[in-house]
């Protein structure tokens, strides 16, 4: 079984906590991508997407430009390590129903990331039942009373 140190992508670009929301988009949009590691140095301390920006921030009024990466970005990353393989990690993503995991050494530094598609292209398997498992939509929270 190939490992995600076989598939991954390497020299990913990261952001900084203390870095706006707006540089935070501006970045994405040059690279094309819909997430970014947030670190302190190389340091994984959590991860912001499009939709952190668009759900925490911009739904609840907040400015892009004084806004920082840290107030809405998700502190509990899931991620993986070069030596796990790659089924071990598409059952991680299918369980959290989630497309990418950034990638740490025993430092706890980024060493790069992974999506689903990196699996879908470099490996053979079973992408499509993580992929159904992942794309499965979730119940709202109903338990607060309107």
């Amino acid at each position: 079984m190939p490992t995600i140190a076989e598939v991954m992508t390497r020299d990913v670009e990261v952001i900084r906590p203390d870095e706006s929301l707006q540089r935070a988009a501006q970045r994405m949009d040059e690279l094309n991508v819909g997430s970014l590691p947030v670190c302190e140095g190389r340091r994984l301390v959590g991860m912001i997407t499009d939709r952190d920006i668009t759900v925490r921030a911009t739904a609840a009024g907040l400015s892009p430009t004084s806004t920082r990466v840290s107030e809405v970005m998700t502190e509990s990353t899931r991620c993986c390590t070069p030596q796990q393989t790659t089924e071990e990690v598409m059952e991680q993503m299918g369980h959290s129903q989630i497309r990418r995991l950034p990638v740490v050494g025993e430092d706890g530094e980024v060493v790069g990331i992974v999506s689903l598609g990196d699996l879908a292209t470099r490996q053979s398997g079973h992408v499509d039942d993580t992929l159904r498992e992942i794309s499965s939509p979730s119940e709202p929270d109903r338990s607060v009373a309107a």
